[in-house]
């Protein structure tokens, strides 16, 4: 009898496991959902990124880190590498400081050693870097 069973249970275990990529499909985890706290989101057609500063908010003359996630967009690729800069338009200048950032895993990333030593206007710089280009999505803040 239990012989009878087994096909049953195959097709059940397919249909199961049909079910399940269903549903993970339609609940696929939001970019950065790892990232807790006040965060915020930039987005170009290929990329979305999110992130926040640590400690937040950003002060004048004090480092920060940045915990960001890269999440590719269609059939963007995944990043061979990611780098962070900042600099003042209106000023024509940078940072001070280069910042390091070290690849945490599964689109995780974090930058140290960030510091925006004048109040004004900063865009922050996020180059992602493929085998086929580099692709810079910027996000603008304001420091008082």
């Amino acid at each position: 009898m239990d012989a009878a069973f087994r096909p049953m249970k195959a097709a059940n275990a397919v249909a199961g496991a049909f079910v399940a990529t269903l549903f993970a499909a339609g609940t696929a985890a939001a970019c950065g959902e790892q990232i807790t706290g006040a965060t915020r989101h930039i987005e170009s057609a290929s990329y979305e990124i999110v992130f926040k500063s640590i400690p937040g908010p950003i002060e004048t003359g004090k480092h920060f880190s940045l915990d960001f996630a890269v999440c590719p967009r269609g059939s963007a690729q995944q990043p061979d590498a990611v780098r962070v800069d900042a600099v003042m338009p209106e000023h024509r200048h940078g940072m001070n400081y280069r910042p390091v950032v070290v690849a945490r895993g599964g689109g995780l990333y974090r930058a140290d050693g960030l510091m925006f030593h004048m109040p004004g206007r900063w865009e922050l710089r996020f180059d992602v870097v493929t085998s086929t280009g580099t692709e810079r999505l910027p996000a603008a803040t304001q420091l008082e």
